[in-house]
């Protein structure tokens, strides 16, 4: 069987941001929640800052920090492939690289009808 899809992905940039993060705050954490609040961007928290919910889905990992989503965002996004970006901005209010200068943005491509059926095939679509 052919390796699956990776779900969430980083550039270089995205991942170089989570290095520094995790040098000054610990080990981290990503959510992608779609609330009105925090619009389309992922929040970046240091773990044991932010209860994941017992619905949301894990996505996977980007540069070692779990990457968690909504189901309602999941049920939306999961025939895509979230690609992690970094963007000269500020960060939302309570995501960790708020006051870096930048802030993470999600990009998204959609999976292939093969790669879907592979993530379907697996339960992780």
């Amino acid at each position: 069987m052919p390796d699956l899809p990776l779900q969430v992905i980083a550039t270089l940039p995205a991942l170089q941001l989570i290095d520094t993060l995790r040098a000054r705050h610990g080990e981290l954490l990503f959510h992608q929640s779609g609330g009105c609040c925090d619009g389309s961007s992922p929040m970046c928290f240091a773990q044991g800052d932010f209860i994941v919910g017992d619905r949301d889905v894990q996505l996977g990992e980007i540069g070692g920090a779990p990457f968690y989503i909504s189901p309602s965002q999941f049920a939306y996004w999961k025939h895509t492939q979230l690609i992690i970006d970094v963007v000269p901005g500020r960060g939302g209010m309570f995501s960790l690289e708020n006051g870096e200068g930048v802030r993470f943005l999600v990009r998204s491509r959609l999976f292939s009808d093969a790669e879907f059926a592979l993530l379907q095939a697996a339960g992780k679509a």
